[in-house]
């Protein structure tokens, strides 16, 4: 069975949402290593929202909840956390509703930019990063999969599509109140990574020209010859020399001592965890615009392109629970077939004893296969319309055939729409 755990902007505060994303790395692993009915975990940490994915087998009764309790207690030690806290804010979704909530996630819906680009792109890497740490499962590898085909079908095929739409550019938009010519303005870029790249497209959209790069790792050169840009290696000095800087990498990166207080300047904070130290909001000439802040001024979303997003996010999902509830019966159905052809082949072949029956064999399974595609078909057209469960009675009835494929035949709770609280 699927679960997942959400804390977002939505029902977690943006300290609380800090906090889990520091710990979002040990978090997965320790997941899978220490239960014995997780079989998989993907974990998602965005700047405004923090998930696990979890593959969970039920050996006992109550397994959802010592599931819940489990992962609270790996986020809990992981982040810093408090278990209490996390209970208060964290979201229980199971079952059916995890495709929907995840394709929604991946496709901008839930996002404090509806509609947003950058979303799709870290599903896929949370998704990288489970495979690599070996914590992924066939389900959830097929679920984060089809959540990105999705994403791509809703970007290609409503209103949503439209470039442009991130907390990057949100931020941006609200920066140009304060900039007179974004071509005059000096820009410092602190990070590198794949959202400094983004920042930096947005940037030059908006006409920045003068834009510099500085790196708390060190790799600013790399990223200023791979962007066509300038870069610095003193971070004070380069502050001193920018009008506006737009922080996005993964660490605290200004502390008040790298800030002259020389001048006036904007700087904004991307980062979660924050790369600013409040204490620099408070100095002499600095304005700030951090996450919090700015997603207080998101743009309310359009109502019909989000509308048509939702109906083909629900198709979507609808479609991945079809699958996953018939497909196993599907599959057994099949094998039982060809189990029973193989052994019919075999006798036949020691009866015959030496003779050449290669084209004898070929014709049966060809003959096989298409003996089975009218019920595979149906069996597809009766997990549709909420009929599943008779699909995989008859099998029990006709071949035998029950157990297996009876156990994922049957649907699993919905979304829990209350927090863990109470």
């Amino acid at each position: 069975m699927l679960l997942c755990l959400t804390a977002n902007h939505q029902n977690a505060s943006f300290d609380l949402l800090e906090k889990l994303s520091i710990g979002a790395p040990a978090a997965a692993s320790t997941l899978v290593a220490g239960s014995a009915f997780v079989s998989g975990a993907v974990v998602l940490a965005t700047c405004n929202r923090f998930e696990a994915y979890l593959d969970i087998d039920e050996p006992l009764t109550g397994a959802t909840a010592v599931a819940v309790q489990s992962t609270i207690d790996a986020m809990s030690i992981a982040s810093g956390v408090q278990p209490e806290e996390l209970r208060r804010s964290v979201t229980v979704i199971t079952g059916d509703a995890v495709a929907g909530h995840l394709f929604s996630v991946t496709s901008g819906l839930e996002s404090v930019v509806v509609g947003e680009d950058e979303i799709s792109g870290q599903v896929g890497r949370a998704l990288d990063a489970a495979r690599q740490s070996g914590t992924t499962s066939s389900n959830l590898d097929r679920l984060f999969q089809t959540a990105t085909h999705t994403s791509r079908d809703v970007k290609n095929r409503t209103a949503l599509g439209g470039a442009g739409r991130s907390l990057v550019r949100l931020a941006l938009e609200m920066a140009s109140s304060r900039v007179t010519d974004w071509s005059q303005t000096r820009v410092l870029l602190v990070g590198t990574g794949q959202y400094a790249a983004t920042t930096l497209a947005a940037l030059r959209d908006r006409g920045a020209v003068d834009v510099r790069v500085y790196s708390p790792s060190g790799r600013a050169q790399r990223f200023a010859a791979k962007y066509d840009t300038a870069f610095e290696t003193s971070l004070p000095a380069a502050i001193g020399a920018s009008d506006i800087v737009v922080t996005c990498t993964s660490t605290m990166a200004i502390a008040p001592a790298d800030v002259p207080d020389d001048n006036r300047r904007l700087i904004i904070d991307l980062g979660l965890p924050r790369n600013v130290d409040p204490a620099v909001a408070g100095m002499p000439g600095v304005e700030m615009l951090d996450l919090e802040l700015i997603s207080k001024h998101a743009p309310i979303e359009a109502l019909t392109a989000a509308t048509d997003a939702r109906a083909l996010v629900g198709n979507a999902a609808a479609s991945f629970t079809t699958a996953a509830v018939i497909e196993p019966a599907i599959v057994a159905l099949r094998s039982h077939i060809f189990d029973v052809l193989d052994a019919e082949i075999e006798r036949a072949e020691r009866k015959a004893g030496s003779a050449d029956s290669t084209d004898t064999v070929a014709a049966l399974r060809h003959l096989a296969g298409v003996l089975l595609h009218a019920p595979s078909v149906r069996a597809r057209e009766l997990a549709r319309e909420g009929r599943a469960d008779e699909f995989v009675a008859a099998l029990d009835a006709l071949y035998g055939i029950g157990p297996a494929a009876a156990a994922v035949a049957l649907p699993v709770d919905g979304r829990a729409d209350e927090s863990l609280a109470g």
